[in-house]
């Protein structure tokens, strides 16, 4: 069984992928607003929002129990819509994973522009499960950001 992996997760979204990259990069507090079940609060640790090598804290509920995952903003890339961040603290790495690392990134197809979602990590061992249910949480607030969107 390999230790290593990627998932994506592929959303159809109504709007320009700036309105969902904005959000992503530089207003991520928003997502208290936007998905309050499901997000809490985001926290700037370091250096500014939306900028490489600065760290974030996020705070959820995934699988049912309040979590943080603390985050360094890996890359961005405006023209593209992409937006790395690497996990460096929470139940992910310090238990589960010995790396993790998330990407969201929207382009068009055809006529539609899709929000895309990237895992890529290591298990720590083959008793460690995918990350199904995490990314599942993800699509749903790419879903929850469109919904928003759709009404301003």
């Amino acid at each position: 069984m390999a230790l290593s992996g990627k998932l994506i997760c592929y959303v159809e979204i109504s709007k320009s992928g700036d309105i969902f990259h904005d959000i992503i990069r530089h207003n991520p507090h928003e997502m208290v607003a936007i998905a309050p079940e499901k997000v809490h609060d985001c926290e700037l640790h370091e250096g500014e929002r939306g900028v490489v090598g600065s760290v974030v804290s996020w705070h959820f509920t995934y699988d049912g129990k309040k979590e943080i995952s603390k985050q360094i903003i890996e890359s961005v890339n405006e023209e593209n819509h992409t937006v790395s961040f690497k996990v460096i603290g929470g139940e992910l790495v310090d238990k589960l994973y010995k790396s993790f690392r998330i990407t969201f990134h929207v382009e068009p197809k055809g006529d539609v522009q899709v929000g895309t979602v990237t895992l890529e990590f290591e298990k720590r061992d083959t008793s460690v499960p995918y990350p199904t249910s995490f990314m599942d949480l993800l699509c749903s607030l790419v879903k929850d950001m469109d919904a928003h969107n759709k009404a301003t």
